[in-house]
C-alpha cells in the first residue's frame, strides 16, 4: 500500500469454473492523498482470458493456509511453512490506508473475503509519515484500535493477518525507527499469544535508502518484537520500494529465525526483469513474500495488463509465494477493489467490484495453485 501506484483487473468465470491468477505488486507511490468512501468488493468477474484449475491447493506440495489447520507459520530456507512443516501460501487484500478507509476493517468484509472468496490473509497497511499518520499527527490511539478490531476480525475468521508500519515518504525506515520500536513493542506484547500475526516492519524503504540503512533498522526492531514472540513471522521490505531483493539476498539478516524479505510489483510497470531478480533471490535462498502488488501501473492507476499479471501469478505460485493485493478502498484508482461509486462497506456484489476487484476475486477463488493457459 503505497502512496498510489496500484491498479486494477479483470477476472474471468470461465464455464463454471472461476479461473484466474494475478496481481502484481510493486513499488506505489500514490496513496498519500487518499480520500476516498466507500468499499465494494464482490463476488463475480468479467473477461481475463486466462484459465485454470481451482484447487484449494497452492503450487506442488503447498497448502492454502488457515490459523486452524496450519496454526502459527515459520520459515523453512526459502519457504513459508505452517506447524506441521508444510509449505503454505498467504494469499490475499490489504487495506489502504487504515487512516483513510477505516471502515471497511470490519468483520463482515473479513468474512465475505474468506468464505466467498478464498482469502487467507489480510494486510493492516498503517502510513507513517502521509497525512493522518501514524508519525505525523494522526490519531495514535485510534490507529492502534483499529489494527486491534483487524486482529480481533481475521482470528475469528480464520484469517492470517499482516500488521504493515506503511513507510512511504518518509523513504528511510530510520526516520521514525523510535516510533517503530515503541509502537511493535505494545503490538508484539499484545498479539504474542495469536497464532495468525505477521509483522510487516517497513512497507517500501525508498529515496535511495540502501540496503545497509534498512538491516541496521531491523536489527533493532526485530529484537523488540522478539522480546515478547520468539517465533513471529516478519518481513523486512527492500531497497527501491520494495525491488531489491538481491540485495538482501547476497546479504541477509542474521541472528534471528523467521525472517522474510518484502518484494513489491505492478504488473503494467514491472516485468521480466524484477520478476527475475525475485526468483534468483528465491533460488539464493532467500524467503521472499510479495507484500504489495497490483495489475495496473506503478502509480496505482492507468492501464491493467493482465498478460504480465498472469505471468507474475503463474511464477509466484511456481515457487509457493505468498501474494497480498492493493487495495481495498473505493478510492478513485485502477487499483482500488471496490467501485468508487460504492459505498459499501461489506457484503459487496458484482456490481460494487471494479475491474481490480473482479479480477482479484476470480484469482482468489480459482485457487492459489490454478494453472493458467495462456491465450485461453
Amino acid at each position: 500500500m503505497k502512496k498510489g501506484n496500484y491498479s486494477a483487473a479483470k477476472a474471468a468465470l470461465l464455464m463454471g469454473i472461476m479461473i484466474l491468477f494475478a496481481g502484481a505488486v510493486s513499488l506505489r507511490c500514490a496513496e498519500t492523498s487518499a480520500y476516498a468512501a466507500g468499499p465494494g468488493t464482490a463476488l463475480a468477474g468479467s473477461g481475463t482470458g486466462l484459465a485454470g484449475v481451482g484447487t484449494g491447493q497452492a503450487s506442488s506440495g503447498t497448502s492454502l493456509a488457515a490459523p486452524s489447520t496450519s496454526g502459527a507459520l515459520h520459515v523453512e530456507g526459502a519457504k513459508l511453512v505452517g506447524s506441521d512443516g508444510r509449505p503454505v501460501q498467504l494469499r490475499g487484500i490489504s487495506t489502504h490506508g487504515i487512516a483513510w478507509f477505516p471502515d471497511y476493517i470490519n468483520e463482515a468484509a473479513f468474512r465475505q473475503f474468506r468464505t466467498e472468496w478464498g482469502a487467507n490473509v489480510v494486510r493492516l497497511a498503517m502510513y507513517t509519515a502521509e497525512y493522518g499518520g501514524y508519525c505525523s499527527g494522526g490519531d495514535k490511539t485510534q490507529l492502534k484500535n483499529l489494527i486491534r478490531d483487524g486482529v480481533r476480525y481475521a482470528a475469528a475468521q480464520d484469517l492470517y493477518v499482516i500488521i504493515d508500519w506503511h513507510i512511504l515518504s518518509d523513504g528511510d525506515p530510520n526516520t521514525h525507527k523510535e516510533d517503530a520500536k515503541a509502537f511493535f513493542s505494545e503490538m508484539s506484547k499484545e498479539f504474542a499469544a495469536n497464532n495468525n500475526v505477521l509483522y510487516e516492519i517497513c512497507n517500501e524503504p525508498n529515496g535511495g535508502t540502501t540496503w545497509q540503512q534498512i538491516k541496521a533498522y531491523a536489527n533493532e526492531i526485530i529484537p523488540v518484537i522478539r522480546a515478547n514472540d520468539k517465533d513471529a513471522v516478519i518481513i523486512v521490505g527492500t531497497p527501491n520500494w520494495s525491488q531489491y531483493v538481491d540485495q538482501a539476498a547476497a546479504d541477509p539478516i542474521t541472528g534471528y529465525d523467521n525472517i522474510m524479505y518484502a518484494l513489491h510489483f505492478y504488473a503494467a510497470t514491472h516485468k521480466d526483469d524484477l520478476r527475475a531478480r525475485m526468483v534468483g533471490a528465491i533460488q539464493k535462498g532467500l524467503p521472499v513474500f510479495v507484500t504489495e502488488y497490483g495489475i495496473c501501473d506503478a502509480s496505482g492507476n492507468g492501464g491493467i495488463d493482465e498478460a504480465s499479471a498472469n505471468q507474475w501469478i503463474s511464477t509466484m505460485n511456481q515457487y509457493s509465494v505468498s501474494y497480498v493485493a492493493w487495495n481495498l478502498s473505493n478510492k478513485a484508482e485502477t487499483s482500488a477493489i471496490i467501485q468508487s461509486g460504492s459505498t459499501k462497506k461489506s457484503g459487496f456484489t458484482d456490481s460494487d467490484l471494479s475491474a481490480s476487484g473482479k479480477w482479484l476475486r476470480a484469482v482468489l477463488m480459482s485457487g492459489a495453485g490454478a494453472e493458467i493457459a495462456d491465450g485461453t
